[in-house]
């Protein structure tokens, strides 16, 4: 009787047993699931309910639309070190047809060839082996940002010297000199911009990309000792940077590509590609933009501390 009576009391329109959200969509489930309020006595929510520290409280997921067209022209903002050429060039390419803002920072002057919208004036000539510049840089950035946020770095300046005929420096033809350029630019003034510029990314519960290398996991015929130690390097910075970072919101990760085709190929990356690639290719500048861009928005919300092989299998 009792279950005739609710019956009645539902309606004929919909059995009693029918859940509210059969007509939502999966990515609006997601939505407002994180939104809705937790009861305490919803403990089948976690197996490890009973066992959480008082102290170890659960945050709200906040989830956010990725894409132009969902994020109704909320403009974004992006500082890019090495920009001048390759990986950089289509970073920059991909993130503005996404709405970002884009700041760039190389040790060249603006080239003509940056053809995105306003590239000249928001790039800074900066050579990142000085570290006393790094302070210059972020002022700059500072000034730039309407709502003192800042909502990706992207560390992505490299140098890798040669010797004689583009030869190879090894631990015993490197001077000292080489290593403190080396190190200054791909190693410690990455840690040194973020370190001046993590207040703006903490209020914009920004990300951090590192690039690094497949020189840092394993020897390579032509990078540099001293390169290859500092991608090595930053990768363990990359771990440091995620774990200190993380508690503030903000996520930190590296790339490590690996024979990408940019205009600084070495002669004999031909044998690499046949013999030491598993797909036989070299890889595109715009494959990598796409992980840096995947590593700087929602879709990668909970990836943190990770470092991602672009090489085509090439470090297996």
């Amino acid at each position: 009787m009792e279950r005739e009576r609710k019956r009645k009391q539902q309606g004929p329109g919909r059995p009693a047993s029918s859940r509210a959200t059969a007509s939502i969509s999966p990515t609006d489930a997601l939505f407002l699931s994180s939104r809705l309020p937790r009861h305490n006595s919803c403990r089948f929510a976690s197996p490890h309910a009973e066992r959480r520290s008082p102290q170890c409280k659960r945050l709200p997921a906040t989830i956010y639309p990725i894409g132009n067209a969902q994020m109704g022209q909320v403009t974004r903002y992006m500082l890019l070190t090495g920009a001048s050429r390759g990986i950089g060039h289509a970073t920059v390419k991909l993130f503005q047809e996404n709405n970002w803002e884009v700041f760039t920072v190389s040790r060249r002057p603006f080239s003509d060839s940056c053809k995105w919208p306003a590239a000249r004036e928001a790039h800074i000539q900066a050579d990142l082996a000085d570290l006393d510049s790094i302070e210059r840089i972020a002022l700059e950035v500072r000034r730039w940002l309407p709502d003192g946020q800042l909502h990706a770095l992207v560390n992505n300046a490299g140098i890798s010297p040669k010797g004689e005929n583009r030869s190879r420096l090894g631990v015993l033809n490197s001077d000292f000199r080489t290593w403190m350029t080396v190190l200054n630019v791909n190693l410690v003034s990455n840690a040194l911009l973020a370190r001046s510029l993590f207040p703006e990314l903490v209020r914009a519960k920004g990300a951090i990309a590192n690039v690094t290398s497949i020189a840092g996991v394993k020897v390579h015929p032509f990078a540099g000792t001293a390169y290859a130690a500092s991608k090595a390097a930053l990768a363990a910075l990359t771990r440091e940077m995620a774990h200190e970072f993380g508690p503030e919101g903000v996520r930190v990760n590296a790339i490590a590509p690996g024979e990408i085709d940019t205009s600084i190929l070495s002669p004999g990356t031909e044998e690499i590609v046949d013999h030491g690639i598993p797909m036989r290719r070299l890889g595109d500048p715009a494959e990598v933009a796409r992980v840096i861009y995947f590593l700087c928005t929602e879709a990668s919300s909970y990836i943190n501390g990770a470092e991602l092989h672009v090489n085509g299998g090439q470090h297996v």
